[in-house]
Parts: C-alpha cells; structure tokens; sequence
C-alpha cells in the first residue's frame, strides 16, 4: 500500500490555450479542465489506476466536494482537520506543452492542524510499503515539517519518498543525514538550489545531474530520481548511476508529470525491479502523462518503458 501525504491540497484548474500566451491580451480558449490534486493526490491517483493499494491523507472537511470527489474516483482519503479553504492552482497550457503555473499559498496553519495532519499520517504509516510526503507546505509550517517526518517515520517498516523544493528542500537537506529518506525525487532546478550548479547545466547533462545527485546518497539519501525534463531522468543509488532518454512524446501538459514519474519508480520497487528497470518506468510513466492534457494519470497500458533506453553513467568519472 502507498500512503500520501499532502499538506497543501489544490484543486488543479488547468487552462488550454489555442495559441501562444500574449500577457495583456485577450485570448481564446479551448478548454478548462479542474480536478482535485497536489503532488500526494496524483500520486494517490496513479496507484489507483494501476491497481495498487493507496490511501490520501490531506487537510480537508469530511463533507467537502474536493473529498467526495476522490472517494468517488476509488481513492481512499483521510482529511484531517483544516485551516480553512483548499486553494486553487492554475495551470495555463499553450499547444507546444509550454506550461504557466499560478500556485495560490494555501490557508495558514497552526501547530494543532499540523499535529492532527501527522497523527492522521503516522497512524496508518505502519500498513504501508511507501510513504510518500510530496508538495509545497502551507503557509505557518516550519520549513522542516517533512524533515521531522521522515524521523518518525524510521521507527515504522515503510520506506519514505519526498518530492519538494524551496525551503522545505533545504531544511531536508540540511538535515541529512537524519532526515535521510530512501528516494528523493528533485528535478534540476532544485538539485542547483543545494549544489549551487547551474540549473540549465544540470537539466541538460545528465552525469552532472548524476554528479550533484551523488552528494545526496553520500549523505544518507539511498535513492535520487532527478528528472530533466526532455533530457529524462537519472537515478543514482549507492550500487550505481543510470540516465534514462523518454521516448518521442508530443507534449501536452507537464503538470504532474514529475509526481507520475514518482509513483512508476515506486511501483517498480513494489513490483521487484531492478534499479535501471524501476528508472525506466519511472520515464516511461512521466513521459506518458506529459502526453496527456491537464494532470490526467496515464492507463497502464499506455505507459510503455521497452521504449525509454537505459545507460549507466560513470559518476565516479565525473569528480576527477
């Protein structure tokens, strides 16, 4: 069973424009597409739609319509108490799949819905192979809430994933080695936040993605998914480095291609896989959402990794 968190709930409107986006004019559009999500959410609704076992625990009222609406979907969600409102995130997407994002901060927090979040958590943590701590955090949350989470939850049977940036990124970083989880999953951008690397370098040259990765498993971290957008993902472990290269894909919507990228290196370490097999589902499972329009999870059956090429990297090679 996969467990989620996600702290900071949204309800994902994405908006699809027939042409390129020209700030201060008036443009057409040809469709708006809502559904409830955040990283945990998508990650949730992946494993749904696979046929894995998942269960979302999220801030929300029990009768709230962002509730009923993944209950409905067949996803098991535990609300804990909120703070107020859930925000609302807009995606504006133009016919190359370039990708504009409005992300609203969420309600501010306080130290009892942030304890009533975690024991809401930790309470099924120990039923679950993964546990998977994603997204931004509201405003009013210590930017090491997920660095105090992953403390905790060493003392249960379930390995721990985290998928954030920013100052919740640092403060886990930081951390380390004691908020060492067993796979982070930064793009380029955030492995520049930490490494002080050039991000445009990092999203292009997979052995200096591999490279800035390596920092993190030498500090306790024992899996690194880093996607690179077009260029495809490397994974680096303490048994090697591998950079996976995704297939043709016309390019719809990015949103939650990262988070579907996640969810297939998870479900290949359920299924068994070995670590360049579980990268190339992972690809194989972001480049297919990336195909999709909005955040729509791929079907199984169009995620196809016997077309993502698979080569290992000689990190070692890159510090000399």
């Amino acid at each position: 069973m996969i467990l989620t968190l996600t702290p900071n709930p949204s309800i994902d409107r994405t908006v699809e424009l027939a042409g390129t986006l020209a700030r201060g004019e008036v443009q057409r559009v040809t469709s708006v597409v809502s559904q409830g999500g955040g990283k945990g959410v998508n990650i949730s609704r992946a494993a749904v739609t696979a046929g894995v076992a998942s269960i979302a625990v999220l801030p929300a009222d029990r009768d709230d319509p962002f509730v009923h609406e993944l209950l409905s979907a067949g996803i098991d969600c535990r609300p804990a108490r909120p703070a107020g409102e859930i925000r609302v995130n807009i995606a504006i997407t133009e016919p190359d799949g370039t990708t504009t994002k409005l992300n609203s901060p969420g309600a501010t927090v306080t130290a009892e819905h942030l304890e009533a979040l975690s024991r809401t958590l930790l309470q099924r943590a120990h039923s679950a192979s993964w546990v998977v701590l994603a997204g931004s955090l509201p405003p009013g949350a210590p930017d090491d809430y997920y660095a105090g989470l992953v403390a905790q939850l060493r003392g249960t049977h379930a390995r721990v994933a985290v998928d954030t940036s920013e100052g919740p990124l640092s403060a886990l970083v930081d951390a380390l080695p004691a908020s060492a989880p067993d796979l982070m999953k930064p793009n380029g951008e955030e492995l520049s936040s930490f490494t002080g690397g050039d991000p445009v370098v990092l999203e292009s040259d997979p052995l200096a993605a591999a490279a800035a990765a390596r920092t993190l498993v030498d500090r306790g971290v024992a899996a690194v998914l880093a996607t690179l957008g077009a260029h495809g993902a490397v994974l680096v472990t303490a048994e090697g480095a591998w950079h996976a290269t995704p297939p043709p894909t016309t390019v719809v919507s990015t949103v939650g291609a990262g988070d579907s990228s996640l969810f297939g290196y998870v479900l290949g370490d359920l299924r068994g896989l070995p670590p360049a097999e579980r990268l190339a589902l992972a690809v194989a499972y972001g480049s297919a959402a990336a195909g999709l329009p909005g955040t729509t999870i791929p079907e199984p059956e169009q995620v196809r990794p016997e077309l993502v090429a698979v080569e290992p990297l000689d990190v070692e090679m890159s510090y000399r």
